[in-house]
């Protein structure tokens, strides 16, 4: 009806384009995705950020903050704390987790059984051969992720005992029914420190470069039975972040869980359990080194955090 009609063009509005493209060094979103407001929110976002990294003067701080805002790395943060479903932390265990991110003190300094200097930051916690619960928290993960593969219909086993390295040391779980192009699956879970001095270059160049390290050596040592099965490592960093692959295998799962109940939202609640376990065992690993008495306090320490997990 008004295909002939002339609209002059809004000077106003050319005026605000052109500012806001100058301003953010960046060209204002096409007709098609300019009605959404989180289009224009994203160059701005990406500047202050950016901004924000470059203020620190530490890596340490640079690297903390790239990882912190990265994609899933606080999950933990959007489950609901139901405790009979496992998903709830207790005070202590959310000031060790804000505290890490936040870059503030959790600790007073002092010295580590293993004889280097603790900072006030309580980071060094998260990488010291002497830190507890590694051996608890990894079969957490590993429990967690095999129960979610028999609840969605796969059959699977923890440490196949049929299947194992030149070392002898097996992997986690091992799928009983093929997965990719006729090949079974076997997985292998592992979690690094995020923040561990080793990591830090690699993290001022890309999150989750921890991870993705983790995962390289996973296949590494893999190799050999990578040849007639498929292997998938499952990366996980302290501060939540996980690999590439392990992101790919947890969002297959989640689609498989959601065909099998009808709820579309198993994904994330996947993704929410993950991180809830790791930010758990996270904050042992700190408390740990405050408490007088190595044996006794590692081992009550321990047990409180597991029995403190329903699955």
């Amino acid at each position: 009806m008004l295909g002939g009609l002339q609209i002059p063009d809004d000077e106003q509005y050319v005026t605000l384009r052109y500012r806001w493209c100058t301003e953010y060094s960046s060209p204002c979103p096409d007709d098609i995705s300019a009605h959404k407001q989180s289009v224009w929110d994203k160059p701005i976002i990406h500047r202050e950020t950016s901004s924000l990294i470059d203020s620190f003067s530490q890596d340490y701080d640079k690297a903390r903050f790239r990882s912190v805002v990265a994609l899933h790395s606080s999950n933990w943060l959007l489950a609901l704390p139901i405790t009979t479903c496992g998903l709830r932390l207790d005070n202590e265990a959310v000031r060790v987790a804000m505290g890490l991110r936040l870059g503030v003190n959790i600790c007073e300094p002092h010295e580590c059984r293993c004889g280097t200097m603790v900072k006030a930051n309580g980071s060094h916690g998260l990488s010291c051969s002497l830190g507890p619960g590694r051996a608890a928290r990894h079969a957490k993960l590993n429990e967690l992720i095999c129960m979610s593969l028999v609840r969605a219909g796969i059959p699977a086993t923890k440490e196949p005992t049929d299947l194992s390295r030149t070392d002898g040391k097996r992997p986690d779980d091992l799928k009983l029914i093929p997965w990719w192009m006729g090949r079974a699956l076997f997985l292998d879970a592992t979690v690094a420190d995020t923040l561990a001095a080793s990591y830090l270059p690699s993290l001022l160049v890309a999150a989750a470069a921890t991870a993705e390290q983790a995962a390289d050596r996973k296949c590494a040592k893999y190799d050999v039975l990578s040849k007639t099965y498929h292997f998938l490592p499952v990366a996980c960093e302290t501060l939540g972040l996980i690999n590439n692959s392990g992101h790919l295998f947890i969002a297959e799962l989640g689609r498989c869980l959601s065909r099998l109940t009808g709820d579309m939202r198993k994904t994330s609640h996947l993704y929410q359990r993950i991180s809830i376990t790791i930010q758990r065992f996270d904050y042992c690993f700190p408390r740990f080194f405050c408490i007088a008495g190595s044996c006794r306090g590692l081992g009550l320490l321990c047990l409180n955090v597991s029995q403190n997990y329903f699955v």
